[in-house]
């Protein structure tokens, strides 16, 4: 095989890898906004039918207001978690969620917090991580093409052209 013909094979197969990757891309990121908003929601729903113990809990870490900010918590979770699922808000929960999770560092993880550079593993296997990275995926590349931000993005795409013109010839009949 010369080398003429492994480059043009070479540049098929990354033609068509590339051709994949808007599909693999929105599927992945839907399994992480399934997988990930779950999780979320469930601990967001175990938070809020025993606020009294998070409540204990948030006041042991030194934070303010402990019953408001547990109640608050538990809202972002677990609300934030069917938002994921939806794919609604996308990156606006990803926002709040990965704000939720460097707060958990900061206040019941900061040895982890702060071994980021001298012991990575710490910081890794530290409980908040995989919730943090996940919201941070999405706050950085959205929901991917199948979520419901993507559908009305879509349709309010697809109606603007339509109102432009109507608008337009409205002003057109006015002068």
């Amino acid at each position: 095989m010369t080398s003429n013909a492994i480059t043009r094979a070479f540049a098929k197969g990354h033609g068509l890898l590339n051709s994949l990757s808007p599909f693999a891309q929105s599927a992945f990121l839907l399994f992480v906004r399934l997988y990930w908003g779950w999780q979320f929601m469930q601990t967001g729903w175990g938070k809020l039918h025993s606020l009294d113990h998070v409540t204990q809990f948030f006041t042991s870490l030194g934070i303010p207001a402990p019953g408001p900010t547990a109640l608050f918590v538990a809202c972002t979770e677990c609300f934030g978690g069917v938002l994921l699922i939806l794919g609604l808000a996308s990156r606006l929960t990803g926002l709040a969620l990965a704000g939720d999770m460097f707060v958990a560092y900061l206040t019941a993880d900061r040895e982890a917090l702060f071994s980021f550079f001298s012991n990575p593993g710490k910081f890794y296997a530290a409980d908040p991580y995989t919730f943090l990275f996940a919201a941070l995926l999405i706050l950085i590349f959205g929901p991917g093409w199948i979520a419901l931000d993507s559908w009305i993005t879509h349709k309010f795409l697809e109606q603007a052209p339509a109102q432009d013109s109507s608008r337009r010839t409205q002003s057109d009949a006015a002068a």
